[in-house]
């Protein structure tokens, strides 16, 4: 289980920027004038792995954002691990986004499921299912299930996921990473109300997506 104190910098970048400062140091050393766009490259990466501490709202019926990004979708659709009509919440991330993965609800894990696919643009829609993709469902304490979809773009080309079946994650919880460019389907039942639309752009845990019935 990955539930570390947030470093402010993603341990998944820390060899990247390691290798990235090390190697605009060295070039340094030879020549500074040559160094510049290695030293803009390390920038970069460091932006790409931050991993700054988010406040959590306190509304337990909340469904979180999962991924800073913008929303690319918001239908009523077919939830195909749960074989169920959801509605599906996509957030796209682009390469200046944080890329840390949160939970948005609290729930316990019930079952992840891992497609090998392609590395289309992310942004489409066929990414949601011809992409490789990497699938949490959880199930909240009343009973309902939120499907969490991790999803590789055109770029991205590792997704990390840190949970099993059994474990139980908290609203907010880091439970994965994606490296690159990516994007993040959530399914939530038909009586969720949504509260984004397409374009919106959303922070991981502080944005709610949606808010889930009472029952």
């Amino acid at each position: 289980m990955n539930n570390y104190p947030h470093p402010l910098i993603a341990r998944e970048g820390w060899p990247f920027l390691a290798i990235a400062v090390a190697v605009a140091v060295l070039a340094s050393y030879f020549c500074a004038a040559w160094s510049i766009p290695l030293w803009i490259i390390a920038l970069f990466v460091l932006q790409f792995f931050r991993d700054p501490p988010r406040p959590v709202p306190q509304d337990e019926n909340a469904v979180l954002s999962p991924a800073d990004g913008r929303i690319v979708k918001v239908e009523r659709t077919r939830d195909e691990y749960l074989q169920r009509d959801a509605i599906k919440v996509s957030v796209f991330m682009n390469v200046f986004n944080v890329h840390s993965n949160r939970s948005p609800v609290d729930g316990t894990v019930q079952q992840l499921w891992y497609n090998p696919g392609k590395f289309v643009n992310a942004d489409l829609d066929k990414a949601s299912t011809e992409n490789e993709r990497n699938a949490v469902w959880l199930k909240t304490a009343d009973g309902q299930d939120v499907t969490s979809v991790q999803v590789a773009g055109l770029i991205a080309r590792r997704i990390l996921c840190y949970v099993k079946a059994g474990d139980v994650l908290a609203r907010g919880q880091r439970y994965g990473f994606i490296r690159f460019g990516s994007r993040v389907d959530v399914y939530l039942p038909l009586t969720a109300t949504v509260k984004v639309a397409i374009g919106d752009k959303v922070s991981a845990t502080t944005t709610i997506l949606a808010v889930l019935a009472e029952s």
